[in-house]
């Protein structure tokens, strides 16, 4: 990982918009790479999609950091530790303090907008190659991080742009998730028509298995975007043995473990309770807390981010098998299967650590009914709180469950003043 990201700056696509835009004389660099070489060679395309990870997992300004802040304070998953951190301390404080000079979710919508171009930068020109097995595999890998960036995206904000361009018009959140379903299942059709070329797997960070992460994410954002149906058979198509990761080095640390956990300077977890309250307090015999948490008896705060942000090279979870198995139990009680709703959930409740590839597990008794379907919704809601803690995911969460509003301290994000000032199609700022 570490050489092949090192390699992405000789083929990233923000240098070569720079040496072609910036002026109007035109300096060569006899050794630098022209886009039109990047975009036309498998290196080349191999080299910008690579760099679609480096965007999403690397450093404090990280999708993975971004989206996992900015839920998790608006959620009441995480405390505030020093408020000279600005940023987050108007995502803690909420409401009207978040506005759209935010350096949190400046970077997030950014990020998310850059993978978008860069992504179908090499989607377009990879199906030009002769290779198609290895266009294969460029096609797939980039557009899960395309799929990736426009579901963060639709998870903050009311409406997403809906091309990357001049006075980009915007799309509903809805229509966003609509549109990453559309680019997973393209990605699906073309790994169908040709297997991905193992050169392809050998060149590209290990650690995604990319046929079930298209899975995975299509089952969560056909949830997301109230299509049960798709969301049931996408999450039974994954091979829930099998793991899929963001791995991280002594080079690119875990971010999480890199601007919080080590610091101890900008955000631990709210409570033991992981931010719930009652009657949705987790079980103190559940084995997810002192999975995701950790005690420290002698320097506040007591309890610390442990989990998947416990070292620098803790690998993150692209998705969890635990959500899989509760985007079954949530999309069959949203059809009134209620009977196969509680029988999904009873495998995450009664789950144990060594059951489970990255050892989460809650361990506890099975729940009994009878349930009605809002009370199988409450406890569907309440597991995914504890099993996906810190996975930027809550926010979502609390709005789909119709959760009381006083839960949480925003429901939408504004938008980025330098969207605003650049694009007279951005909507107006949610009231809340």
């Amino acid at each position: 990982m570490k050489n092949q990201i090192k390699s992405l700056s000789k083929y990233t696509l923000a240098t070569i918009l720079f040496f072609s835009t910036a002026c109007n004389k035109e300096y060569l660099d006899p050794t630098r790479a022209t886009g039109n070489v990047v975009l036309s060679s498998a290196k080349g395309l191999t080299g910008v999609a690579v760099g679609l990870q480096r965007l999403y997992t690397s450093g404090r300004t990280s999708v993975i950091y971004s989206s996992i802040t900015a839920s998790g304070f608006v959620s009441n998953e995480l405390v505030l530790l020093n408020q000279g951190n600005i940023p987050e301390l108007q995502l803690s404080s909420g409401g009207a303090n978040i506005d759209g000079t935010n350096a949190v979710l400046n970077q997030l919508w950014t990020q998310n907008l850059k993978i978008i171009y860069d992504a179908d930068q090499v989607i377009n020109n990879a199906a030009n190659l002769n290779d198609k097995s290895y266009a294969s595999g460029l096609i797939a890998y980039s557009s899960i991080f395309k799929a990736l960036a426009l579901g963060t995206l639709a998870n903050h904000w009311e409406n997403i742009p809906n091309e990357i361009g001049t006075n980009a018009t915007f799309i509903s959140r809805i229509e966003g998730y609509t549109k990453a379903i559309s680019v997973l299942s393209s990605a699906q059709a073309t790994i169908s028509a040709n297997a991905i070329s193992p050169a392809f797997l050998s060149s590209i960070p290990a650690g995604i298995d990319i046929p079930n992460t298209l899975n995975a994410l299509k089952a969560r954002y056909a949830l997301f975007a109230g299509d049960n149906a798709l969301a049931l058979s996408s999450a039974n198509a994954v091979d829930l043995s099998v793991k899929s990761v963001f791995n991280f080095d002594a080079v690119v640390l875990n971010p999480i473990f890199e601007v919080a956990t080590s610091t101890n300077n900008v955000f631990q977890p709210l409570n033991a309770d992981l931010g719930l309250t009652d009657p949705l307090k987790p079980d103190p015999n559940d084995k997810r807390i002192p999975f995701y948490t950790t005690e420290n008896p002698t320097i506040l705060p007591l309890i610390r981010i442990k989990g998947f942000g416990f070292e620098g090279s803790t690998p993150i979870p692209v998705y969890l098998p635990g959500e899989m198995i509760l985007i079954k139990a949530e999309a069959y009680a949203r059809q009134s299967d209620l009977v196969n709703a509680l029988i999904e959930l009873n495998k995450v409740v009664t789950k144990t650590p060594a059951q489970d590839p990255f050892g989460v597990g809650a361990d506890l008794l099975p729940l009994v009914g009878p349930f009605t379907q809002q009370d199988l919704l409450d406890q569907i809601y309440k597991q995914r709180s504890i099993e996906l803690f810190m996975s930027g995911l809550r926010l979502e969460d609390m709005r789909r469950f119709n959760r009381p509003v006083a839960d949480r301290k925003r429901s939408f994000f504004p938008y980025p003043f330098n969207e605003r000032d650049n694009n007279t199609n951005t909507p107006a700022d949610p009231a809340f």
